[in-house]
């Protein structure tokens, strides 16, 4: 088992350990723009079972979950040098809203399969609680209807979280090729001050089922603010986020000005060693568990996005420190490999008008509907100019509430329409529509991390 020894994590002989590789957005958590439905993944799956009924919901749902990733997926990762994947978990997986504190062991099947393929080629995972029970943060990606996240105003969601937490680490106390656990992705506390005694807690009961493994612990403020942090937790590892202004869907030129910013090599590297001095300072190790751009389909603009990847790659080199890179499969926006074929067919309409509307949050330009959207922006601006609400202020917030949440919510129903009147085989068809035999590889993506890792 890996266990941290200063700034590194080694192996019991000592031996250290750099963990890079990738994130399985998507698969036991999934969200929006990797699939290409709208809203969160609970909505969706409501919208989708009153049109099939719950048997043949359940399987699409669980078919997708075995195409997704295979041993075929495993020997690709393995192959390009990769040795850790962050497999990102939706709590809903093991407790039900309506028999809270009850856990479903059924929870444990698939990812035992993966994380078992991944070890059988000397991969390890680092198994991250990606939605919590009442959402940690204020987005889709916790599997949150609203923009508050309740998880940090009711203290039962927070003993749900730790009673599920304590029954993952009795369950994998003996897996090697576990790194640890994530136990919170993304945490976004608007206060601060709930987030920091809630790790106290967390630590201590998962440490009491399993003291071996290691912790990851993001910091408040989606992975960018440690000083929520009261002391340094023995075997930990204080994970940050490391998205580049740039890379996102609506980044401007690289080197260039993102809505007023300017991005270059030199500033990736001044945002990295802002957002990792807590770890340096306290001698733990550096770990960016989410990083990368998304792509457009512009060559141009591509090119461009993975100079951004490739400096932010060199960066962790020079600083020894290791990755998760966001993320492995989608259906075409920023996955190594992306879905094709029979499932585009089906739904690539419907991709194209929500994202035509901007309403998945990490497909969107913030342009789109601008016409439509310009009074109300105009309007807050006005009559609000001090407001600036957690996280990312009025625009963003207005964006969220518009775009990603009423819009998103609203085109559910059509969505959902799609499945209607396929047969079972049809409905098998389309979650193998994600089997990697059937995906498209992203090659000028996997040539660069496959030369990075094999430095």
């Amino acid at each position: 088992m890996l266990h941290v020894s200063g700034t590194q994590l080694v192996t019991d002989d000592h031996t250290p350990v750099r963990l890079r590789g990738v994130g399985l957005g998507g698969w036991m958590n999934m969200e929006n723009f990797i699939t290409g439905y709208p809203a969160n993944e609970t909505a969706m799956r409501l919208a989708v079972r009153d049109v099939l009924g719950d048997e043949r919901a359940e399987l699409f749902f669980d078919r997708l979950l075995t195409s997704f990733f295979t041993e075929r997926d495993a020997d690709l990762l393995a192959g390009l040098g990769m040795n850790c994947v962050r497999i990102p978990v939706n709590y809903r997986h093991w407790e039900s809203d309506d028999r809270p504190l009850e856990i479903d062991e059924r929870g444990f099947r698939h990812l035992d399969r993966v994380i078992g393929l991944l070890g059988e080629r000397g991969v390890y995972s680092v198994i991250d609680l990606h939605a919590l029970p009442g959402a940690q943060n204020q987005h889709w990606h916790s599997d949150n209807p609203t923009h508050v996240a309740a998880f940090w105003q009711h203290r039962h969601f927070q003993d749900r979280a730790v009673h599920l937490w304590e029954a993952i680490a009795d369950h994998y106390r003996d897996y090697p090729w576990v790194a640890g656990y994530n136990p919170v992705n993304e945490p976004g506390d608007p206060t601060g001050k709930v987030v920091g005694p809630f790790y106290d807690r967390l630590v201590k009961a998962v440490r009491a089922a399993d003291p071996r493994h290691v912790l990851f612990l993001d910091g408040n403020t989606y992975a960018t603010d440690f000083s929520v942090f009261r002391e340094v937790y023995e075997n930990a590892v204080f994970v940050m986020h490391d998205y580049a202004l740039a890379g996102f869907a609506h980044g401007g030129p690289y080197p260039g000005h993102t809505r007023g910013e300017w991005c270059d090599r030199d500033q990736l590297e001044q945002t990295f060693e802002r957002r990792s001095r807590f770890q340096r300072e306290t001698g733990t190790p550096l770990w960016v568990g989410e990083f990368g751009p998304v792509y457009t389909g512009d060559p141009a603009v591509d090119e461009q996005r993975y100079r951004i990847l490739r400096d932010q790659l060199d960066i962790y080199d020079a600083h020894g420190a290791g990755w998760s890179l966001w993320t492995y499969k989608d259906v075409g926006l920023q996955g190594l490999v992306h879905a094709t074929g029979l499932y585009l067919e089906r739904f690539g309409a419907f991709i194209a008008k929500k994202r035509r509307l901007g309403a998945d949050r990490w497909g969107s330009t913030m342009e789109e509907s601008a016409a439509e959207l310009a009074p109300l922006h105009a309007l807050l601006e006005r009559e609000f100019p001090a407001w600036k609400p957690y996280p990312w202020g009025a625009r963003y917030q207005t964006d969220d509430l518009i775009r990603h949440i009423l819009i998103a919510q609203a085109l559910l129903p059509e969505y959902a329409e799609l499945f209607r009147g396929l047969g079972d085989d049809e409905l098998i068809a389309l979650a193998d529509s994600f089997a990697l035999e059937r995906c498209v590889r992203r090659r000028p993506l996997l040539d660069l991390l496959g030369e990075n890792l094999s430095r």
